[in-house]
């Protein structure tokens, strides 16, 4: 497993780790919470595992989530904090940059099924 490493991101809290890739990207991360902050020492507690789709779907079927399914899941948290005192700006440009990149991923898929390509490993 190789640790999730990323400008933005920080370790503060939890750790993200991730398989190596096949299929061009890696399928499995792994979140671990950082224990230390109840003082328990430089231990990690695997909190979850997120496996997303390995290989084309018509190839393979459907055995992980997808990037779509991902980002909705935060984009539904974000639209229920944005229900609570916890609304904001910074939220509400979430939702709409993770909006922007289903938009993407849809065109995307758009494109391969008018080529027939759709759910399979051909370019």
């Amino acid at each position: 497993m190789k640790k999730l490493e990323h400008d933005l991101l920080t370790d503060k809290y939890t750790t993200i780790y991730h398989d190596e890739p096949e299929f061009n990207a890696p399928h499995v991360f792994s979140v671990y919470g950082n224990k230390t902050l109840k003082g328990n020492g430089d231990t990690f507690e695997h909190l979850q595992d997120i496996k997303f789709q390995k290989g084309p779907i018509k190839e393979h079927g459907v055995n992980g989530v997808s990037n779509e399914d991902l980002i909705s899941m935060v984009i539904c948290r974000l639209e229920h904090f944005q229900k609570s005192e916890y609304r904001c700006r910074e939220n509400a440009l979430a939702i709409t940059a993770l909006e922007e990149a289903l938009l993407w991923l849809r065109k995307r898929t758009l494109g391969r099924e008018k080529r027939g390509v759709e759910g399979t490993n051909v370019k």
